[in-house]
C-alpha cells in the first residue's frame, strides 16, 4: 500500500519524469498535489501498471487532484543541456504550472536540483512508495506516450506507436536504414558501434 504523504500537515506534490532513456522525442514531467485523503487500490508505480490501467486512471487522478500538470523539454534542448538537467527541467516546468503553491516536494529518484526555495525529499524509487510520485509517473507516462503515438503518424518507419522512442531493435533498424528525424536525440548513442550511422 503507498504511503498518503510525507508530511501530514504540508502542501506536497510529488514529481516524476518519464522517458529519459528514449533515443527519440522529449522528456516528460508531472506534478502532482493530492488530497491526505486520497485513497485508490489500483494507483501504484505507472511500470507496474498496464497501459489500459494507467489510461483508467488519469482522468481519476486529474478529477481527485487538488493542482496536477505536466510539461516537457524536447529533444533539442536534451541535446543542448544533456537529459539530467532535462529532467530536472521538465519538473520545474511542471511545477511552474500548478494552480496551488507546494510547501514540500517529493522526487522520484536520488537527484533534484532545488526549486526556488521549496523544500524537497528525493525518495528513491518513490513511485512505488507514495501516492502522489506515483500520480505524476501516470500523468507523465500517458502524457509522453500520446505524444509519441502522435508523431509516430508522422514517421511511422520507426514504430513509436509501440516503442515511444525507447532503444527497441526494431527502432534502431529504422534509424540504420532511413536515418534520424528532427525528433531523435542526437547526444545519445542511437547506435551500437557495429551499426554506427554516417552522418
Amino acid at each position: 500500500m503507498l504511503k498518503p504523504y510525507f508530511h501530514k500537515t504540508l502542501i506536497e506534490a510529488g514529481c516524476d519524469e518519464a522517458g529519459r532513456g528514449c533515443l527519440a522525442g522529449p522528456v516528460f514531467a508531472a506534478a502532482v498535489i493530492l488530497p491526505k485523503t486520497f485513497k485508490n487500490n489500483l494507483l501504484t508505480d505507472s511500470k507496474q501498471l498496464t497501459d489500459a490501467q494507467r489510461y483508467v486512471l488519469r482522468p481519476l487522478i486529474e478529477k481527485e487532484a487538488l493542482a496536477f500538470a505536466v510539461a516537457q523539454v524536447n529533444n533539442l534542448e536534451i541535446d543542448e543541456i544533456n537529459i539530467l538537467n532535462a529532467s530536472f527541467l521538465a519538473m520545474h516546468r511542471a511545477l511552474d504550472k500548478l494552480k496551488l503553491t507546494p510547501e514540500f516536494i517529493l522526487i522520484d529518484g536520488n537527484r533534484f536540483k532545488p526549486y526556488k526555495n521549496i523544500k524537497h525529499e528525493c525518495i528513491i524509487k518513490g513511485d512505488g512508495k507514495y501516492l502522489s510520485i506515483a500520480a505524476a509517473s501516470i500523468l507523465a507516462k500517458t502524457y509522453r506516450d500520446d505524444f509519441m503515438k502522435e508523431a509516430h503518424n508522422k514517421y511511422p518507419n520507426y514504430a513509436w506507436d509501440k516503442n515511444m522512442g525507447y532503444p527497441t531493435i526494431k527502432h534502431r533498424a529504422a534509424i540504420k536504414q532511413f536515418g534520424t528525424t528532427n525528433l531523435h536525440r542526437l547526444s545519445f548513442k542511437l547506435l551500437p558501434d557495429q551499426l554506427k550511422l554516417e552522418l
